[in-house]
């Protein structure tokens, strides 16, 4: 029997409920590195629902809202104010959305999805335009990005890796930049 991420999701809220974990404090942190972690193992975690030996839910991954999804049902368990799809402060008059963030941790994940050999080539001008929007959001201090890439559409990940995994300097804000790249 196949069950709605909704449903999921509400599982998981009313389980961090009955556990007593709805408020997020300063005690809940938990670090980039943990996430960088969690994020480097994201492909065993896809593998493994999809071939695993009971008939519950396939992840079918073939656009960036299926990613995200995934991305929510792993990091949110052990991220208690991780918080999808809200739109940032607004810059030249335009609202950017990110897709999860996490206020008491400081850091933004934007998840990414290679859709073909053409994205692949210009996801760095995407991550650009992404890193100066949030360069002036008050409370990201970390911008971790996730890039999901099936097929292997960008020509040079290990280069787009180094380009984004750099800290970058506004002033007197450091912005730090983190990057996975997974096929």
């Amino acid at each position: 029997m196949s069950r709605s991420i909704e449903s999921v999701l509400d599982g998981l809220d009313r389980f961090r409920g009955m556990a007593g974990g709805s408020v997020a404090t300063a005690n809940d942190r938990t670090t980039v590195e943990s996430v960088l972690s969690a994020l480097n193992s994201f492909s065993e975690m896809v593998r493994y629902l999809n071939t695993r030996r009971s008939r519950g839910a396939i992840l079918t991954l073939e656009d960036e809202a299926s990613v995200q999804d995934a991305l929510y049902l792993m990091l949110r368990p052990w991220i208690n104010d991780l918080t999808p799809e809200s739109p940032t402060d607004k810059v030249a008059n335009q609202y950017s959305i990110k897709d999860f963030c996490s206020r008491v941790n400081g850091f933004v994940i934007e998840a990414k999805y290679v859709r073909d050999k053409s994205h692949g080539k210009s996801i760095v001008k995407e991550i650009n335009d992404d890193i100066e929007t949030y360069r002036y959001h008050a409370r990201c201090d970390d911008l971790i990005f996730f890039i999901y890439d099936p097929d292997s559409n960008i020509p040079d990940s290990a280069a787009v890796q180094r380009h984004i995994s750099e800290s970058r300097t506004y002033g007197t804000k450091v912005l730090r930049c983190h990057g996975v790249i997974k096929p």
